[in-house]
């Protein structure tokens, strides 16, 4: 642990860690890479919300698990839960931004008016993970499945193979950057604006014609990134290598030598030689821990990008959450929304396990 620590959250750490040896495999903490790292050391698995969620699959064993991401995390693990599990986010009020521009009445809308000009049986619904159950169990009831940022373009791939349309929400940026990997054509994919009333703002023959059909919505964090930056860093590190996340816009990660999930970011960091400098386009506390952990290398921000949701998590309602295991923060799904959003979440995990 950072040896400048306070001695107040020294004695929280410890306190932690003695729950963690008292419960032992009764109890898993997941961590994702975006948490402060003092809450990653503390976390049992760390990872991006693909490996997070194969974990939580994974451990049957567990009596209980503290999910220490954002809300549609903890969600997905109580999804993927068996019956006698209990998930806790230590702060039920650490939402997504993005996953609340899916609203499901809107996506309900949006789907209606999309299979009522192409047909139900010509279109398959994809959800980026972070969204809603409720969005989640409207794909699952629908055919789709969830995609992380870690296996888009393998989700894309799957969906291609079922249906002739995809439509994808809610990260537009997401879904614009895998169609360029994929090599859709431009005058094949059209944005759904949730804020237009009709039909996304799109004509009838632009839908039809349409391959892939991309909501709106987008991550602040990530859209924060521009071009500038790209220059600039470029200019003040002509040797480094950028690295971006694909939340961000298109134009920033074209210009970026690679992109990719966190679990690629932090994988590139860690095999990166001595002595290399790698410039990040992602939440900096995932950058600044990656510096912490790579003192041979030069590890730098794009631009200092927060998430405050990620950010609420911290030791004290984690403590309190670990202090009262099965009381509180305790993230609660009606069996209809479990079932239908789990078989969405299962059919990703089953088509990146080929």
């Amino acid at each position: 642990m950072d040896a400048s620590m306070s001695g107040e959250d020294a004695e929280l750490v410890e306190r932690i860690r003695q729950i963690k040896r008292r419960k032992g495999d009764e109890l898993v903490i997941l961590g994702h890479h975006y948490q402060r790292r003092e809450i990653v050391e503390l976390s049992d698995y760390r990872g991006d919300s693909l490996q997070l969620s194969r974990n939580a699959a994974e451990r049957k064993d567990a009596r209980y698990i503290v999910f220490c991401g954002v809300k549609f995390m903890a969600e997905s693990a109580a999804i993927l839960a068996g019956e006698n599990q209990v998930v806790q986010h230590p702060e039920p009020t650490a939402g997504c931004p993005m996953a609340d521009m899916a609203d499901l009445e809107d996506v309900e809308r949006a789907w209606a008016q999309i299979t009522e000009i192409c047909g139900q049986d010509r279109v398959i619904p994809v959800t980026y993970v972070n969204s809603s159950t409720d969005v989640k169990a409207f794909v699952g009831r629908h055919g789709g499945a969830t995609c992380t940022s870690s296996n888009a373009l393998k989700l894309f791939e799957w969906a291609f193979s079922q249906k002739e349309k995809l439509f994808f929400l809610p990260d537009q940026h997401l879904g614009t950057n895998t169609a360029n990997v994929m090599g859709i054509p431009r005058d094949e994919r059209i944005i759904w604006d949730f804020t237009q009333p009709e039909l996304g703002g799109n004509g009838e023959e632009e839908i039809r014609r349409a391959k892939l059909i991309l909501w709106s919505g987008h991550c602040h964090v990530h859209i924060w990134f521009t071009v500038d930056h790209i220059l600039k860093a470029r200019r003040r590190y002509p040797d480094g290598k950028i690295v971006v996340h694909p939340e961000c816009v298109e134009d920033v990660v074209n210009l970026a030598d690679y992109n990719g999930s966190t679990a690629f970011i932090v994988r590139f960091v860690e095999e990166a030689p001595a002595g290399s400098t790698t410039v990040i386009g992602t939440e900096i506390n995932l950058v600044s821990r990656l510096a912490y952990e790579n003192p041979d290398k030069t590890v730098v921000e794009l631009s200092r990008s927060l998430c405050p949701n990620m950010y609420k998590i911290n030791l004290r309602n984690l403590l309190y959450t670990l202090e009262h295991l099965g009381e509180v923060n305790v993230v609660k799904i009606s069996d209809e929304v479990k079932h239908y959003a789990g078989l969405a979440l299962n059919r990703m995990l089953e088509a990146t396990a080929k």
